[in-house]
């Protein structure tokens, strides 16, 4: 245990291009972010992120969106002053994306592929964990040309959905029984709304 922290120390101590990063390995099952060049450790899932990412999937499922466009663990690169790729808990692809990525090796939206439909960041505690949510994955986001971003957040008991227009986000927040508005989901054409509520109570 203590070479595999120095290891992951000496390693995230130095700048990675985009190349390395896919090639990296360090002999464990541990998960990175590459943010700004440099591996970010991404500890466990919480279980209230878990529960509330899988009743987003089954949400959605529900709404008639095929299997194979939902997808959890899929890393997605996006731009940055340096090389970043993201760990999203949830994501939507496009039908384009969805193909590109069939039978690919690894599960990763590269930098000439299409940008996803949704994504989906549940904020876990701390604060460096609220701005990397809210600030650096937005601009982010944006960036990537990605036309909704949802932000859950359990802690601050709401859900601000952001959406792309004219290559900048717009902002909508929602709370207790307000009803998520979005693009996405009046396309889906809901029977009934879904509620702040509905979501962050499943955590």
């Amino acid at each position: 245990m203590t070479n595999a922290l120095s290891i992951r120390e000496d390693v995230t101590s130095r700048i990675m291009s985009l190349s390395e990063f896919l090639n990296y390995d360090d002999g464990t099952d541990a998960r990175y972010e590459l943010e700004d060049g440099r591996l970010l450790f991404m500890p466990c899932e919480s279980d209230v992120n878990r529960c509330i990412a899988m009743f987003l999937l089954a949400y959605f499922l529900g709404l008639g969106i095929s299997f194979s466009r939902l997808t959890m663990k899929t890393e997605v690169a996006v731009t940055g002053t340096r090389s970043s790729v993201r760990l999203p808990d949830l994501i939507l692809l496009t039908e384009e994306l969805a193909q590109a990525l069939k039978g690919a090796s690894r599960s990763m939206v590269k930098p000439d592929m299409p940008p996803p439909q949704l994504v989906v960041e549940v904020v876990s505690p701390g604060r460096e964990n609220s701005d990397r949510d809210y600030r650096y994955k937005r601009s982010q986001y944006q960036a990537r040309g990605i036309a909704e971003y949802w932000i859950v957040d359990p802690i601050q008991e709401q859900i601000t959905v952001l959406t792309l227009v004219s290559g900048l986000y717009e902002e909508a927040v929602f709370a207790g029984d307000d009803a998520i508005a979005s693009v996405l989901l009046s396309e889906l054409g809901q029977e009934s709304p879904l509620t702040a509520r509905q979501v962050l109570e499943v955590g």
